[in-house]
This record gives structure tokens, sequence and C-alpha cells, in this order.
């Protein structure tokens, strides 16, 4: 991932496109199904800059083809065991973030927050947190951030709230400490046919 971390507004006004058709709020807010396509395209092209040096375009493109299209966007923009985020200027997507409910994928990441926590699953997991390169540095990702806790709080209220980033990108490994995470563990990621080693963070409760 590649978020950036200066001040931003705060991310407590949040609106939903759902409750005010056509509006274009600045700030972040839910997002909508109307919002899927140009979210996709956002997920496309920010997820290459938060893969490590060397990763195959053709495992990037596979992992966007399967995994970030507009019909994977509406249905977490509908689901209640998501929610999805995204940063409006009032014209465009500036960023997005995605939190799940539920058991995690790997056995490596469940086992880490278990033992972190000590509490069974379910969790809140930070799925995806992306910014676009354009606006790095304007606050974009904190606001992200800020609003992710506040939603990770009302989708499994008192739940634990976790992540997993890629072990080489220090830049956001620096960002989610920033913001209240730790590291807890380790876990292997496929993207495409690479195998990637990423850490697993818990954030501590305020």
């Amino acid at each position: 991932m590649t978020p950036e971390h200066s001040p931003a507004p705060s991310a407590g006004n949040l609106t939903d496109r759902r409750t005010a058709p056509g509006a274009r709020p600045g700030g972040v807010r839910r997002a909508g199904i109307d919002d899927a396509a140009e979210t996709a395209w956002l997920a496309a092209l920010t997820f290459p800059l938060a893969c490590p040096p060397g990763t195959p375009p053709s495992d990037m493109a596979t992992h966007i083809a399967h995994k970030l299209t507009p019909g994977h966007f509406r249905e977490w923009a509908t689901s209640a065991e998501h929610a999805l985020l995204v940063h409006d200027d009032g014209t465009r997507l500036l960023g997005y973030a995605l939190l799940v409910l539920g058991r995690p994928e790997g056995a490596a990441e469940a086992e880490a927050v278990l033992a972190a926590t000590g509490r069974e699953a379910p969790y809140v997991e930070l799925s995806k947190i992306y910014v676009h390169p354009d606006v790095l540095g304007g606050g974009v990702a904190g606001a992200l951030m800020r609003s992710a806790v506040d939603a990770a709080a009302q989708l499994g209220p008192g739940l634990p709230f976790w992540l997993g980033t890629n072990a080489r990108n220090e830049r956001a490994q620096a960002f989610y400490r920033k913001s209240g995470f730790e590291v807890v563990g380790r876990r292997t990621k496929r993207v495409g046919d690479l195998d990637h080693d990423d850490l697993v963070l818990l954030r501590t409760p305020a």
C-alpha cells in the first residue's frame, strides 16, 4: 500500500451517497454502488504501486482482473459485512478503504490475532487503503484511516481491528504504526502466481 500521513480534516463527518443520490460531498464518505466503476479504476491504478519491486506485471494484472472488479466494489458497497469508504474531493475519488467483518482467510493471520488478543474470530480487517498518487502527502490517507477506525467500531463493536501489509513496504508500516497498529505476526499472501511475505498488524484500542 502507498499511504501518506499528513494532517487532514476530521473524518467524523461521514456522509453516505446512498442516502443522498447524486451528491458529491467533499471528504470521506461511505461508498454507494454508483461509485463502483470509479473505485475499481482507482484500485487498478494504485494496487501496482504497493507491490514490491520486481513483482511481475502479469501477476498484478491477474490480481486486478480477478479481485478488484467493479462487480466486487458493488458487492462491498452494499454488504453488511463490509464497509467501503471513499475520499471524494467533490469531482473525483482520491482514495478508498475497505473493511471486512469475519474470520481471516488464512490460518497464519487468524492465529496471530488470536494469540495477541485471546479472542476468537470474528475480527474486523482493514483489507485495503489506497490513495491516488497525485495527492500523496495531502492528508487523504490520514482522513481515510480515521474514518476506518470509526467504521470498524460500527461494523464490529469491540472486535479486534487488524491488517496485513507487505513486509518490504516500510512506508506503509510507518503509517500504520503512527495510526496505532503493532506487528503481531506474519503471513504469506498470494498475488497472481507469486507468494508475498506480509506482516500482520493489530490496532491497540485507544
